[in-house]
């Protein structure tokens, strides 16, 4: 059995420009992730082809000792802590699998993401089959609704409640801000569709660490997008090549960052 749930995360930009967006707000918070010994370690990424697919092709490990909660760590040995993801990037459409080599078959997550260019309206975007998607629950995320982000994650310089937009004039969003899309329909926006299945097959803890692991994509989801419309004025501009370069950049100094420093970044829920 697989825990199933599909996360839309509407947007105040366009799909093609959250493609930069996107690609610059992950390397960005891979090195606020990044520090003492943990973090974010990048293997390859290279453009693949792959059965008429194009994109591009990332594999990194996450070296995630402090950031688990402390049920995980009373079963998983020293080591086992490191996990896997792969990630083809074949835009708008992403697929990624997170594995771990210490539980092989019996763990892993997968997100598929489509990006479309609506408010969240279309219904079962991945075109699973009926009696699947039946018992997919939706789970919309509003990156303005301050009551979603707890008091450890929140920071006001990422509120996109509070930020306005000096390039592009968006912001801040009110609470009717999606409503008021609907009405503007000159205005970009765009949906984040992200299909999440989990599986943990361990005896008495599966049910326990599936809603664990939901729950922090979640947190994770909204976090990550909330950073990516605050951060707009330093992405927004940039093309594919400056990504690229940026991304060349990034892994460098990953690789400097976790040899040296203090642990960073987002701490396991209960710590």
């Amino acid at each position: 059995m697989v825990l199933i749930k599909e996360y839309r995360v509407v947007l105040p930009c366009s799909v093609e420009e959250y493609q930069v967006g996107q690609l610059f707000s992950v390397a960005e918070a891979s090195k606020n992730e990044t520090g003492g010994g943990e973090g974010i370690e990048v293997l390859k990424n290279e453009p693949y082809e792959k059965d008429g697919e194009k994109g591009q092709f990332t594999h990194k490990i996450y070296h995630l000792k402090s950031k688990v909660p402390g049920f995980v760590k009373v079963f998983a040995p020293e080591g086992s802590l490191e996990f896997h993801e792969k990630a083809w990037n074949a835009y708008p459409y992403c697929r990624t699998i997170v594995t771990n080599e210490y539980m092989k078959d019996n763990f892993f997550i997968k997100i598929e993401t489509w990006h479309k260019p609506d408010l969240g309206t279309q219904e079962n975007v991945h075109k699973l089959d009926s009696s699947t998607w039946q018992n997919v629950a939706v789970v919309p995320i509003d990156i303005a609704d301050r009551s979603e982000v707890s008091a450890a994650d929140y920071k006001p310089d990422e509120d996109p409640a509070k930020f306005k937009s000096a390039k592009t004039g968006r912001g801040p969003l009110g609470p009717a801000w999606k409503k008021e899309l609907v009405s503007k329909t000159d205005r970009p926006r765009m949906c984040a569709y992200k299909l999440v299945t989990v599986k943990f097959k361990w005896w008495g803890l599966q049910t326990k660490v599936e809603n664990f692991i939901h729950e922090q994509e979640k947190r994770i989801f909204n976090n990550f997008h909330r950073q990516l419309f605050c951060w707009i004025d330093k992405w927004v501009e940039l093309n594919m090549t400056d990504i690229r370069r940026m991304e060349a950049e990034t892994q460098n100094e990953l690789d400097e960052m976790r040899k040296k420093g203090s642990l960073r970044g987002t701490k396991a829920a209960d710590q």
